[in-house]
């Protein structure tokens, strides 16, 4: 970011001496501005994405925990179908009660699913997010790259195709604030 400072400040120290390329200048500034802007809007939406992602892997571990427990429940419900013994009753109490933990479980399973998912999409609208932002910010780096040819050229195309870029840039990072 130095580097395009330093840039600026050359190209400024020319356009004193020719003003017509004074808008160029300026036009650069604002790009090289909107540049580190959107490049920050951009790193704040790829690190909230992969904090939502570490959050929905963990809700989908939770799911798998919840998911062995009822499958060992299951299981032991299934074992004390089969297995003889001299107290039934007590057997069949023991039945219903890890049958009904199963179920509690697959109840449980259906409500973290639905959130894990839910947190998937989460992700997934985030990463829309901070790829319009990235475009965006390619957008104005080139905007600003064939700006400044300007300044080296002399011939104005260069500014109004450096505009062009910028304003698309802006666009899309306006779109980066409405992705649902």
């Amino acid at each position: 970011m130095s580097e395009e400072l330093n840039e600026l400040k050359e190209h400024a120290e020319h356009a004193k001496e020719d003003p017509s390329l004074a808008p160029v200048s300026l036009t650069m500034a604002v790009l090289a501005v909107l540049v580190a802007v959107v490049s920050l809007l951009g790193h704040r939406a790829h690190t909230e994405e992969v904090v939502l992602q570490a959050k929905s892997s963990d809700q989908w571990a939770y799911y798998q925990a919840k998911n062995i427990r009822r499958h060992t429940d299951e299981l032991f419900t299934d074992l004390t179908s089969v297995t003889p013994t001299t107290d039934a009753s007590a057997l069949a109490k023991l039945r219903d009660k890890y049958s009904q933990e199963a179920s509690r479980y697959r109840d449980d399973q259906k409500e973290i699913e639905d959130k894990a998912r839910e947190m998937e999409a989460e992700v997934a609208t985030e990463r829309n997010r901070a790829d319009r932002f990235d475009l965006a910010e390619v957008f104005l780096e080139i905007g600003l790259v064939v700006t400044s040819i300007t300044l080296l050229s002399g011939r104005r195309v260069f500014w109004g195709l450096g505009l062009v870029l910028g304003v698309a840039g802006i666009v899309v990072a306006a779109t980066g604030f409405v992705v649902r």
